[in-house]
């Protein structure tokens, strides 16, 4: 992720899309994930936020571009401002802007980043063991897709 900004844009390997807002990259088939990403779409009521699937074509080059395993995607990936974050820095900076009590996350910050991204691996080792919801199913009545989710 050590790549420069925008770096994805001179990428022919990944689908032109609308990047002037943040984009989360999310495992659609983690129950736990795709929980998220609901909350997500849920608590922006601005319309900040678009969200895509790792498991869609723009997921995988995305995924791929960064260094990432698209077939096994152990970390969400924020695209925000020409950057990727990933791991717990790149869920505290979406968490951060959907008021609370998501925002107060933000407190981990005072945790050292490897101690906090090494619970979040631990986390995202066991993700599959929680119930739920994928993606792949129905979206929650009353969401707004249109413009949000790519693929």
């Amino acid at each position: 992720m050590g790549q420069g900004g925008y770096s994805w844009r001179a990428d022919p390997a990944v689908p032109a899309f609308p990047d002037d807002r943040p984009l989360v990259l999310f495992d659609g088939d983690c129950a736990l994930c795709s929980g998220w990403a609901r909350t997500i779409l849920k608590r922006d009521r601005a319309g900040l936020f678009r969200l895509a699937p790792v498991q869609s074509p723009l997921g995988q080059a995305l995924m791929a571009h960064h260094g990432l395993d698209p077939d096994d995607p152990s970390t969400m990936l924020l695209l925000e401002d020409g950057r990727a974050f990933g791991k717990t820095e790149g869920s505290i900076r979406v968490a951060s802007r959907l008021g609370w009590p998501h925002a107060a996350v933000t407190v981990l910050r005072l945790i050292p980043r490897p101690v906090r991204d090494a619970i979040y691996d631990q986390i995202a080792r066991r993700r599959r063991l929680f119930p739920g919801r994928r993606w792949c199913a129905l979206p929650d009545a009353g969401l707004n897709l249109a413009d949000r989710v790519l693929g």
